[in-house]
């Protein structure tokens, strides 16, 4: 089997011959670097600007939800303002339907008065005239008979009554003075 390539493996490979620089392991020379980039972090003052950039982020956003605090309460306040005026508006419209509808109920009430007092004036004018038409028809009547008697009077005083008849009736009188 002289032909059989060779296989290699990582196992086979000493520890001596891994990458280093200086000297350092791997692992060593990734622990230095972090170091070092913190260090200039913290000499750029990265962590300051980190802070005060989240800082001014939770500022900004606690003014949002200060403002969102008062929008709500303001538009809190305008529902129960409106919620208000509509219970007054609707407690309004009741007052007035109530209201017109008293008003029409006097306007009937008053209009079957006049009417009712209406027709009794009528009447009472009526009766009245008919009163009127009877009292002037028995003047009539009593007129009409008193003419009635007058003649017929004249008449029997001129057939039965004479001088002898008119010496005698004075005669009374005188006496019954």
């Amino acid at each position: 089997m002289s032909n059989a390539p060779e296989v290699f493996t990582t196992t086979d490979i000493p520890e001596s011959l891994g990458p280093s620089l200086w000297g350092l392991e791997p692992y060593q020379i990734v622990s230095i670097s972090m170091v070092v980039l913190i260090a200039i972090f913290v000499w750029k003052k990265v962590p300051g600007m980190i802070t005060g950039g989240l800082d001014a982020k939770i500022a900004s956003i606690r003014e949002q939800l200060d403002e969102a605090k008062k929008l709500r309460a303001e538009a809190e306040a305008l529902r129960d303002e409106y919620s208000t005026k509509i219970a007054n508006a609707e407690k309004d419209a009741e007052a007035m339907i109530e209201n017109a509808r008293h008003e029409a109920e006097a306007l009937v009430e008053k209009a079957e008065a006049d009417s009712k007092a209406l027709i009794e004036r009528r009447k009472r004018m009526a009766e009245d005239k008919i009163a009127a038409a009877e009292r002037d028809a028995i003047d009539e009547v009593r007129a009409t008979a008193a003419r009635a008697a007058a003649t017929a009077s004249r008449k029997l005083i001129a057939e039965k009554h004479d001088a002898s008849a008119d010496i005698s009736l004075t005669d009374k009188v005188i006496a019954g003075i």
